[in-house]
């Protein structure tokens, strides 16, 4: 978490979105991000807090994408950190 923004990755969770993501929740708002191109897939999030999350996903690309890998075959994920 980080500015109060709640962001999941879900393991075995490539069935309804086959392109690796994000489910990010922050208050009452709820959206599934694309990665690597933080695109808005679904859901709603205030514009600065989507700013936000893209760019700590662009900063952390390459993690998320790994962490993808392991999360869609049921495998331990590593924590990334937050921005800062």
């Amino acid at each position: 978490m980080f500015y109060g923004i709640i962001r999941s990755m879900y393991y075995l969770d490539n069935r309804q979105h086959k392109i690796p993501h994000i489910h990010v929740r922050y208050q009452d708002e709820e959206a599934v991000i694309s990665i690597p191109e933080g695109l808005l897939l679904e859901g709603a999030l205030k514009i600065n807090k989507m700013k936000l999350v893209q760019a700590w996903m662009e900063i952390h690309q390459e993690e998320l994408l790994a962490d993808w890998e392991l999360a869609i075959h049921g495998k331990t994920i590593f924590k990334i950190d937050p921005l800062k």
